[in-house]
């Protein structure tokens, strides 16, 4: 199933192509690289209001031409949630617009189900716009787990932009395989789990991550820590090369034999062009949920 993520106010892609996105964050509009977007360009006007350009260095990495004054940071909203903006070094902002459409998923089915005690477990949670749906959706306790002393300095202060000071959010730093696998000696469960691993990273004392080679493993950790009573597990990747068959084939050879009681749909996650009949590639999803 393809999911399109249409329903934000403060963002939209204006155009894509040529290698490259052009976005509207709130006040702001920046033009960034897309490896996907490999289509040509019809009409340039549109690209001249870039308030900021992302340049690729050939060493690696690359930094932003700067054609407006910007602040360091901003904020924008999504339905009840505020998100801190910042344009980094490695030409991300701290959100991943697209991601929306697996906020709202797992937020209806927290909030369809009041009278349970809804543990939630965020894998590679990055700034936490997972993190913050959950907990304003009334789960009980959300665990957001990153290597990056940053991000999770940033998803606290989502936290708090968002007013969701109140919710139970535990935050840790550390390498996502080793705090599973010490909440399984620990006797901890979860009733939803998600995870948005890199295709190939480092955790913070330099462990080893690359997609196809650790996924299974981390999949069959967390059905470990997965409650019997779990009412879902996503995954969501960006690794290319992958389709969304290999996480409807990993979630139907792993997770569905343990819980039966359960659905499995994937597919791919797009945003619209505001500018062209076009949509713009943003990964892969797969998910369970109890039936």
């Amino acid at each position: 199933m393809l999911l399109k993520a249409d329903q934000w106010k403060d963002y939209a892609c204006l155009d894509a192509g040529n290698g490259e996105k052009l976005e509207q964050w709130k006040g702001a509009v920046l033009r960034r690289p897309d490896p996907q977007a490999i289509w040509p360009v019809e009409d340039r006007s549109a690209w001249k209001s870039a308030d900021a350009i992302y340049h690729r260095s050939s060493q690696g990495g690359g930094s932003w031409e700067y054609k407006k004054k910007l602040p360091e940071e901003w904020t924008i909203d999504y339905k009840d949630l505020t998100l801190k903006v910042s344009p980094t070094g490695f030409k991300h902002t701290g959100i991943f617009p697209e991601q929306a459409v697996n906020w709202d998923w797992m937020a209806d089915l927290i909030k369809a189900h009041p009278d349970e005690e809804i543990r939630v477990l965020n894998l590679f949670a990055y700034t936490g716009g997972a993190t913050m749906a959950c907990a304003a959706a009334g789960a009980k306790e959300v665990v957001h787990v990153d290597a990056s002393k940053g991000m999770v300095q940033w998803a606290k202060e989502n936290r708090d932009l968002s007013h969701l000071e109140d919710k139970t959010i535990r935050f840790i730093v550390d390498d996502c395989m080793k705090f599973v696998e010490r909440e399984k000696r620990r006797g901890h469960t979860y009733h939803g789990i998600l995870m948005d691993p890199p295709s190939y990273g480092r955790g913070p004392n330099g462990e080893m991550w690359k997609f196809e080679k650790e996924i299974t493993g981390l999949i069959q950790a967390c059905l470990e820590i997965l409650d019997d009573h779990a009412l879902f597990f996503l995954i969501n990747s960006y690794t290319t090369g992958f389709s969304s068959i290999v996480l409807e084939d990993l979630m139907k050879t792993m997770i569905l034999p343990k819980h039966p009681d359960g659905k499995v749909s994937t597919g791919e996650i797009a945003i619209p062009l505001q500018h062209r009949d076009l949509l713009l590639p943003c990964g892969i999803y797969g998910r369970w949920e109890r039936k």
